[in-house]
């Protein structure tokens, strides 16, 4: 008998106008939150629906992510998730969500590991009969028009001994961003979600780009600067509790007329180790037209100078 393939649903609302930023649609942030709330169900139908209570035996935690935005969503715009496992292995899973608006268009797609774990230590451990069962009977399939396009999910991340401030001080990667994490930033068990990581990195970024942004948008007659994040790769490296402090620096990695590609490191300033390292492929757009606005070659210049390449995922 063939094998018989799922595609769950995972979570519904939409977007609400505080879910969105000066560019009018929503923030990066946002969709992570979405996706998040989706691993509740996907959790549930594998057999765990504790997995992300107060006092659950176990849990899942991401380790790696991609995620591709497709489509703006504006406020009150109504939104469906749905998923289906890649693979899965002995204590992860490769987990496909799928956001789409009303009309069937995909808005953004999410790939991430997640390991199956000790609630409190984060220990991985094996899943049980039930859940390999469920896992199995949830593989594919996933659709076409919502492959990863400029960053490779299978491209292997840098090690942990190299992911450290001692690695940003030899790049001279520029600080964009710093800061504390509280209590309201903290799931359950007390680690950081991961949205904030998204989170504080989109904050930071304006330090780094907005004269930037200006400028290429002033290059292009002065029209109303806009910028949105097309793909993004994350590595979960470790967990910041409420209290640890954070700091964020930014490499260039890749440039061209229509995009640009930067790796951001959130690092622990009191170790000098890497939380997360991640790369974004973005877009400088006129807010008005919703369109790329092209980057001279005079800005390129000027964002190699502002960000020195040297930083790895």
């Amino acid at each position: 008998m063939p094998k018989v393939h799922h595609v769950i649903p995972l979570w519904s609302g939409s977007a609400n106008t505080w879910d969105c930023d000066e560019m009018g649609h929503m923030n990066v942030r946002v969709y992570l939150e979405k996706a998040i709330e989706g691993l509740g169900r996907f959790a549930s139908a594998i057999d765990m629906p504790h997995a992300y209570r107060e006092h659950a035996p176990s849990t899942l935690i991401p380790v790696d992510q991609h995620i591709r935005f497709i489509r703006e969503v504006h406020p009150g715009r109504p939104l469906t998730m749905t998923g289906c496992v890649i693979e899965w292995d002995e204590t992860s899973v490769l987990l496909y969500q799928d956001l789409r608006h009303s009309d069937g268009s995909p808005a953004a797609a999410f790939r991430t590991r997640l390991v199956h774990v000790e609630a409190k230590s984060a220990r991985p451990f094996a899943w049980s009969s039930k859940s390999r069962r469920a896992l199995e009977a949830l593989i594919g399939p996933v659709p076409d028009d919502t492959h990863p396009r400029g960053l490779d999910p299978a491209t292997a991340a840098i090690p942990a001994h190299e992911a450290t401030m001692q690695t940003v001080t030899k790049t001279g990667a520029p600080e964009i961003g710093s800061g504390l994490v509280p209590h309201s930033h903290c799931d359950v068990n007390g680690r950081m979600l991961a949205s904030w990581f998204m989170g504080r990195i989109s904050d930071s970024v304006p330090n780094l780009l907005y004269n930037w942004r200006k400028q290429v948008a002033d290059a292009s007659g002065g029209v109303r600067m806009g910028a949105a994040v097309l793909e993004y790769r994350l590595i979960y490296r470790q967990w910041p509790r409420a209290g640890d402090r954070f700091v964020i620096h930014s490499s260039l990695a890749a440039i061209g007329e229509k995009t640009h590609s930067l790796v951001h490191w959130n690092l622990d300033p009191d170790t000098g180790d890497a939380w997360l390292t991640s790369e974004a492929v973005a877009v400088t757009f006129d807010l008005d037209t919703r369109k790329v606005i092209p980057t001279p070659p005079q800005q390129m210049q000027a964002l190699e100078k502002l960000a020195p390449r040297g930083l790895l995922l």
